[in-house]
């Protein structure tokens, strides 16, 4: 497949698409908020959808092996990853297996420890399920966001600590961790054996050419001990199609899970299973054009923020910016933004609310205008 940039800068009018992002806000708010990327999906995912809706039959349907396959090949190929076909657990969604995790591998009254701000699926699981929610503070070291290590090993220390949280790319900050970062975290779980539920939706996400490190892929101990969820939906924009799966390589672990979602959880989307082997095994030169270009648009938004009294660190990974927006003096800064026609996500939902999350996963275009608002909105009140 050829591609080029100006795919990503085609402008789609998703009014009519029954769309949550689109349909939060009025007609005059540019809504970026939810991970939700406003380009088309591949060339190879649109055809392998109508070949397979073309078929008319749409029952009851299992997991094809090429998809298996083709899970297996992408981890081995991007992430030195190898992964047996046993060890996989296929899903209708990431969200509900953090649930489910939360719910079979703890009991109420145990505590699950969680690095954050974050993504707050991850703490909604444990205090849906009555667990105890011990939250470790994400600090700027070197400009990138990772944990307070002090905290974070105090936290596992704890007597009821039964589980770590763990987001990476880190959702949101966008910090990649790297592998000695990782195999701290992995040594405060050994040591205070706890399980590791690794979420790592955006691990195909990555900016700069870093390299993601899958948590269980450490060492056999790690492997041992944690669940790790991974979806194409971020990175192929495919979310509504409902296809997630979990790699757990412990046989006890993986029983216990399987046990724990039988009635609860369905089977994945039938048109979910073909849109990730499109994805898998013909999407890699589309997604190496979508890095690009939101590589672009994260620099095009730090230059446009600098001379603001905003402050955003660089992006290592994500399409989901994280503003600090303290030095705006604000009382709702939500609103601000909200009033000056930009649909950004509140930072109080993700554990500060010193902060937006903007997602930039757009034409360029539709950023620009975005920014443009923002610019105006602060000269007019005097913040620029």
């Amino acid at each position: 497949m050829n591609t080029s940039s100006s795919v990503f800068d085609t402008l789609i009018d998703r009014s009519g698409m029954c769309s949550d992002k689109w349909s939060k806000y009025p007609d005059n708010v540019i809504p970026m908020w939810v991970a939700d990327m406003d380009f088309d999906s591949p060339d190879c995912i649109k055809k392998a959808l109508h070949q397979r809706v073309d078929e008319g039959v749409y029952g009851y349907t299992h997991t094809p092996k090429a998809l298996v396959a083709a899970i297996q090949s992408h981890l081995k190929t991007r992430y030195s990853w190898e992964v047996s076909a046993t060890n996989l657990v296929h899903l209708p969604g990431l969200v509900c297996a953090l649930h489910l995790s939360v719910r079979i591998f703890s009991d109420e009254g145990d505590g699950i420890v969680v690095p954050g701000p974050v993504y707050y699926h991850l703490t909604k699981a444990p205090l849906l399920a009555g667990r105890d929610l011990t939250s470790v503070d994400m600090v700027i070291e070197k400009d990138r966001w990772v944990p307070d290590m002090a905290q974070f090993e105090a936290a596992c220390a704890k007597s009821n600590s039964k589980m770590i949280l763990l987001c990476n790319p880190h959702n949101p900050g966008g910090t990649v961790y790297t592998k000695a970062e990782l195999i701290s975290i992995h040594a405060l779980a050994e040591k205070y054996n706890l399980i590791v539920v690794s979420d790592e939706i955006h691990c195909d996400l990555v900016l700069d050419g870093l390299p993601h490190v899958p948590f269980a892929s450490l060492n056999h101990d790690a492997a041992n001990r944690t669940i790790t969820l991974m979806a194409p939906s971020k990175t192929f924009n495919v979310a509504g199609l409902g296809y997630a799966f979990a790699v757990i390589e412990n046989a006890e672990l993986r029983a216990e899970f399987n046990q724990g979602k039988t009635g609860l959880v369905a089977s994945p989307n039938m048109l979910g299973l073909t849109a990730a082997i499109a994805a898998y095994e013909h999407g890699q030169e589309w997604h190496k054009e979508l890095l690009v270009y939101l590589a672009k648009n994260r620099d095009f938004l730090e230059e446009r923020l600098a001379p603001t009294p905003m402050k955003m660190l660089h992006l290592e990974a994500t399409y989901l910016a994280w503003i600090d927006v303290s030095g705006l003096s604000l009382e709702d800064p939500y609103q601000f933004f909200l009033d000056a026609g930009v649909g950004v996500s509140n930072g109080k939902d993700f554990g500060n609310s010193n902060y937006l999350r903007l997602n930039f996963g757009c034409p360029k275009t539709t950023l620009e205008q975005a920014i443009i608002r923002i610019e105006d909105a602060l000269k007019k009140h005097g913040l620029m």
